[in-house]
């Protein structure tokens, strides 16, 4: 007779924070995990670098905690444009900005911790899945697997391969990345904009910033152009050198109906995902691993599609707001200007999307925002027909 197919009870599609998120959680649980991933450690993404306070919790919840000194906290958020500049503290807590290769360091020290088994530079050529249990096909052997995770991003295979591709809503944008060393000169992460790009400003150390430029459509020399129209922010980084290569990617706004059949559930981008204007992708992502690993104890994945569309609406609510402001330049300059005249508001907002409150405060709070524009509105015309 032939050996046994080797087995574990967790098989994890994508060894990048979301995936090592999901062992680390499933391992805490008592489950014995498998992580694959094609590339090798440590993996580096374009994204903002900047973890709210939240976020930390989050990861502390899974026993990552960071050594004091390591990357640079920052206190809140800064919205800047054309001289005007709003900002919020925190209502708790610090956040971190800190280079992604060291936040997969990190994670993958913790997974090691527990007990995770990688397999690294080793593709995924297929998945089976089944009610009670399914396989996932290696280039050399076959592992079988009570429950199959796919954390394998964006353009998810394991999406495609459970048939989950077709019910996906898709808006994208591009984005591109530039590390500068020079010394932070804000204890904020700032949101820069003009016309209809956003540039992100996150302290990652003590003589180095990374800024993160979005916009809708790609764009050669996207940093020479939106720059042209940020003069603050051009000048912060006049003179400055680059500390990186420039890297590239796209974000979206990605809604699926489903993200669990049989015994495969998606998680992270391969689940859907927020605009990384939110900066909510982290958060996001880890609060799914630990929904998945409550689901998978309970025996129940309908229980992580329950959690999934639930933590999945804070953010979609303030991705859906950031974006009409970052496609609407006139609407805009006023929202910031009633912001800037009334911080109170834009505490609420920002304490909101920390994670303190859920849709509904953030949907009273843009309510509250609409009334003071409608209000400024008004005193406008009565200035023009009094002049």
């Amino acid at each position: 007779m032939g050996a046994s197919p080797e087995s574990t009870d967790v098989f994890v599609v994508g060894g990048g924070p979301a995936g090592l998120a999901a062992a680390i959680a499933a391992r805490q649980k008592g489950f014995s995990v498998i992580v694959a991933d094609g590339s090798a450690p440590f993996i580096d993404k374009s994204c903002g670098e900047g973890m709210m306070p939240e976020t930390l919790a989050v990861l502390e919840s899974l026993g990552v905690k960071f050594a004091r000194g390591a990357g640079q906290s920052f206190r809140g958020i800064s919205f800047i444009q054309n001289g005007s500049q709003v900002s919020g503290d925190f209502p708790r807590g610090q956040g971190i900005g800190l280079r992604r290769p060291l936040l997969h360091e990190r994670l993958v020290a913790r997974a090691e911790e527990c007990g995770v088994q990688f397999l690294w530079k080793t593709p995924i050529t297929a998945i089976i899945s089944g009610a009670g249990t399914g396989s996932v096909q290696l280039p050399e052997r076959t592992v079988c697997a009570k429950w199959i995770v796919g954390a394998d991003g964006q353009g998810s295979r394991v999406r495609r391969w459970i048939g989950l591709e077709s019910s996906t809503r898709v808006g994208q944008r591009y984005a591109s990345r530039r590390h500068y060393r020079v010394k932070p000169w804000s204890n904020y992460m700032e949101i820069h904009w003009a016309g209809k790009a956003q540039a992100y400003v996150t302290p990652i150390g003590e003589h180095e910033v990374c800024v993160v430029l979005m916009a809708d459509t790609p764009a050669h020399e996207l940093f020479e152009t939106a720059l042209n129209q940020m003069p603050a922010l051009r000048e912060r980084l006049f003179g400055a050198s680059l500390s990186s290569r420039e890297r590239g990617a796209a974000t979206a706004m990605r809604k699926l109906r489903n993200v669990v059949k049989s015994n495969v559930a998606l998680l992270g981008d391969a689940s859907g995902g927020v605009d990384a204007i939110t900066g909510e992708g982290l958060r996001l992502a880890f609060r799914q691993a630990l929904s998945l690993a409550d689901a998978m104890a309970a025996n129940d994945l309908t229980q992580y599609q329950r959690a999934h569309r639930k933590l999945a609406r804070r953010p979609m609510l303030m991705g859906n707001l950031m974006l009409w402001l970052g496609r609407n330049p006139r609407i805009r300059v006023r929202v910031l200007r009633a912001l800037h005249n009334h911080p109170e508001l834009f505490a609420r907002l920002l304490a909101t999307h920390a994670g303190d409150g859920g849709p509904a405060r953030l949907v009273s709070a843009g309510a509250q925002l609409g009334l003071r524009l409608l209000a400024s509105q008004k005193q406008l015309r009565i200035v023009e027909e009094r002049s």
